[in-house]
């Protein structure tokens, strides 16, 4: 079976660059794209959240029982990740939750540059919630909407690379982690910017 990525809002667009993300950076996986068509448009802040809970979780259900090796919940947010954990005979895992692990694992000390500010308390509550607060300097808010990552990545890459390049110079850190899972459609423009880690 695959690890399955799935997206709980419900831009299909979103859902495939992902699903080509992991399938560049892990070969010999197999994966699948799920998209939650009864989520938000986009997860931008508690509100979306919430919606988007119980649809996301009919998916974790049946891809648990479809015999999936993993799931990851394909939300920066990591949207209801302890339901999704709680219900699943497979492994679940939120893209946020391995971003700060990865670079705890490593001893970084990081910030996040995620989309709207309506997010930044949610992230900074995760990275509390997995005791990971001695590693991060600051949780920054690029203000561009989630959509425009798709529909304009032109301006929304020199955004936030903007940003980027602020915490970079102001937060002593060491990594960047780029806190939205739309955000895979600049991340290499703003990883050729950063003389740090990007993640």
């Amino acid at each position: 079976m695959s690890v399955i990525i799935i997206n709980p809002n419900s831009t299909v667009s979103m859902t495939e660059a992902m699903l080509a993300q992991a399938r560049r950076a892990a070969p010999s996986q197999s994966f699948e794209g799920w998209t939650s068509h009864y989520g938000p448009p986009a997860i931008q802040g508690k509100k979306d959240g919430e919606s988007a809970t119980e649809p996301l979780l009919q998916l974790v259900d049946k891809a648990s029982k479809s015999g999936a090796d993993g799931i990851i919940i394909g939300c920066f947010d990591d949207t209801a990740l302890d339901k999704a954990a709680a219900i699943s005979d497979c492994p679940v895992i939120g893209i946020g939750q391995a971003s700060f692990h990865y670079s705890a694992l490593r001893n970084n000390r990081f910030s996040v540059v995620t989309t709207l500010s309506v997010s930044v308390s949610i992230i900074e509550d995760n990275i509390s919630g997995m005791g990971l607060t001695k590693f991060v300097s600051k949780v920054r808010a690029s203000e561009v909407p989630v959509l425009e990552l798709e529909s304009n990545p032109k301006k929304a890459s020199e955004i936030i690379k903007s940003e980027a390049l602020r915490a970079q110079k102001l937060d002593e850190v060491s990594a960047i982690i780029l806190g939205c899972a739309g955000m895979v459609e600049v991340y290499h423009e703003v990883e050729k910017e950063l003389s740090i880690e990007t993640i």
